[in-house]
């Protein structure tokens, strides 16, 4: 579904993202139910959760808004898709961007970013975060699209 019809069709039960988040990845529609990530300039986790079947979730990584570091990569995104990932939605960048639009799934960051990422393992899993003025609950679903990003409840 269009995440405009859901809003047209939701009489304001729907949560809507503040349009602050850029497609990077190969496809640019997707949905899903809702599985997240808290990190700070870290992506163990969020390798450790791609690395997990995905079963059509969608990967929310809350990486406090840092813009000084890549969370995701071509290897990263690659993994996600492999193990059935139908998107990522990252608070922080991206990197090996011409390579991640040819990756078929779905990819939503803040910008790019050629710096790695630390590798010290820290942060936590499935736990809401909240960004972009939506709360990002575990098993809630998120639609996005070129319109941009909304969340019902199951």
């Amino acid at each position: 579904m269009k995440t405009t019809d859901i809003c047209d069709a939701s009489d304001g039960e729907v949560q809507v993202a503040a349009p602050l988040l850029r497609d990077f990845g190969g496809v640019q529609a997707f949905a899903g139910p809702i599985a997240t990530v808290r990190v700070f300039e870290d992506n163990v986790l969020v390798r450790g959760a791609l690395s997990e079947p995905g079963d059509g979730r969608i990967l929310v990584i809350d990486g406090g808004g840092s813009l000084r570091c890549a969370l995701v990569g071509d290897m990263l995104a690659m993994l996600g898709q492999q193990n059935g990932w139908a998107g990522i939605i990252v608070n922080g960048c991206v990197r090996d961007t011409a390579e991640l639009a040819t990756i078929p799934i779905g990819i939503k960051a803040l910008a790019p970013c050629p710096r790695r990422s630390a590798k010290r393992g820290t942060g936590s899993r499935d736990e809401p975060v909240h960004f972009a003025g939506i709360l990002f609950v575990p098993g809630h679903r998120v639609y996005a699209d070129a319109d941009g990003i909304v969340v019902t409840k199951p």
